[in-house]
């Protein structure tokens, strides 16, 4: 049986790190609105939502201006408690079937290690014509901050596992509808955020609780001579760097009866 991809413990552990130190919620709060405003234009009022992924305690009351009721799902165990409920790991997770009639996930679901039973779980929550919707974080995201580590990679002589593999846009529409819903749509969101250094973006990356979580990273810190490598591939010149994070959106429904 393969070693699973990710740490979840790792995971919970830096979501919790992330909220006792400040989070950094500017990505997670733009594709958040993006789901309300998508939202605003059903012409429907849910009754029960679930909500993954919740690192803003406010966020579930936002969400119920369109559902009666929201529970919420959150890995990292300060973000849960701050929402009122215990930390569930989404794939490890099954709710009671046909519990809701509105599903909502951001920026969690990019860094399970069973996406399909992730999203399986989902499904099976909801009832007939019912949607989903989310967002998470696509495979184009972080070409500088991934040359950086290569050149970190390239000082040392050893390559180790630092950047998450990512779903690729083309394949989430597909994914969704395998596991049992329909008309899926997805759009690519690409967010340019200019960074004045390595440390920088990786002080971001901290405050939103998505440094490396890999399985198989390295456990020891970057050496000094890696670490500047890799803070004069992120600025050569030592200009501002340009990052790129790509958030897929998605949106699809389950059958009506």
């Amino acid at each position: 049986m393969p070693a699973d991809l990710f740490d979840m413990k790792a995971r919970a552990l830096r979501r919790d790190r992330a909220a006792r130190h400040g989070a950094e919620l500017f990505l997670l709060e733009r594709a958040f609105e993006d789901c309300l405003e998508r939202l605003s234009l059903v012409n429907r009022r849910f009754s029960s939502a679930l909500l993954i992924g919740s690192p803003d305690p406010h966020w579930p009351e936002r969400l119920k201006r369109h559902s009666g009721t929201v529970e919420v799902v959150e890995p990292g165990a300060l973000w849960a408690r701050a929402c009122g409920t215990d930390s569930k790991a989404e794939d490890e997770w099954a709710p009671p079937a046909g519990a809701f009639n509105l599903a909502v996930a951001v920026g969690t679901l990019d860094t399970v290690n069973d996406l399909p039973r992730a999203l399986a779980a989902v499904r099976h929550g909801l009832r007939p014509d019912s949607l989903f919707v989310g967002a998470l974080m696509g495979g184009d995201s972080l070409p500088r901050l991934r040359q950086a580590m290569h050149a970190a990679d390239l000082v040392t002589g050893a390559a180790t596992p630092r950047v998450h593999p990512r779903i690729e846009a083309a394949a989430l529409a597909p994914l969704l509808g395998t596991v049992g819903f329909v008309m899926p749509v997805v759009d690519v969101d690409r967010v340019r955020v200019s960074y004045s250094s390595f440390d920088a973006i990786v002080g971001d990356l901290r405050r939103m609780g998505a440094t490396n979580i890999l399985s198989q990273r390295s456990r020891r810190p970057l050496s000094r001579v890696a670490l500047q490598a890799a803070r004069h591939a992120f600025t050569p010149d030592g200009t501002p760097a340009v990052e790129l994070f790509e958030i897929l959106h998605f949106a699809a429904w389950t059958p009506a009866s």
